[in-house]
């Protein structure tokens, strides 16, 4: 577990437990670009990495396992953040998708998710959309999507989530791809994409 801690000047008592892709674990560059990104914005990140991310294999465990080790980091990050900060989970691909598990099962005190790429569907299975359990979710939801994500065009995950209706909020990037990256020849550099994917997400964490 990797602690990032909020810029005080600009703290919103806020804690994000933020989980990595399927691919690449919490020391990935995209990962810590975002946890660094937002604790300059005034948000405590915590990152941490799946058992089989931690052990070198390359297949994601079972959900139930994946699920297990999210509640077990978001119960330590609450043992050193203290009990004053509003708790959020989110994640990456993956990651994200396992936290909407996570927050549709129910996780006392959480405040919302924030979502970086949802794994709608497989690429090009858009007949297997992942999607039963987020009516149960009752927080707000953040989906920052990509606008050519082959795991869900943002008019894809946009009626996926209909159900939360005014909770969940869509950011979508333009250009962008499942992992928010942009083409060389898009008009805006991919530092300035992702510093404006942080500033949504710290206004909206300030706002929930």
């Amino acid at each position: 577990m990797t602690f990032y801690s909020a810029d005080p000047a600009r703290g919103q008592h806020a804690c994000l437990v933020l989980a990595h892709g399927a691919g690449a674990g919490q020391r990935h560059p995209f990962m810590v670009t975002i946890a660094r990104g937002l604790a300059e914005r005034g948000i405590d990140v915590v990152t941490f990495d799946f058992p089989y991310m931690a052990q070198k294999r390359r297949v994601p465990d079972k959900a139930p396992v994946l699920e297990a080790s999210f509640r077990e980091t978001v119960a330590e990050a609450r043992q050193r953040v203290g009990p004053d900060r509003r708790l959020f989970v989110g994640g990456k691909s993956l990651g994200g998708r396992m936290a909407t598990h996570v927050a549709a099962e129910g996780l006392a005190e959480l405040q919302g998710v924030v979502l970086l790429g949802y794994p709608l569907h497989p690429p090009g299975k858009p007949e297997q959309p992942r999607v039963v359990h987020l009516p149960r979710i009752t927080v707000p939801v953040l989906i920052v999507q990509g606008e050519r994500d082959a795991f869900g065009t943002p008019d894809e995950v946009k009626p996926a989530f209909a159900s939360l209706g005014a909770r969940a909020t869509l950011h979508v990037v333009e250009g962008g791809d499942h992992s928010l990256r942009v083409p060389r020849s898009a008009a805006v550099s991919q530092q300035d994409v992702y510093n404006g994917v942080l500033d949504a997400i710290a206004g909206w964490v300030q706002s929930v």
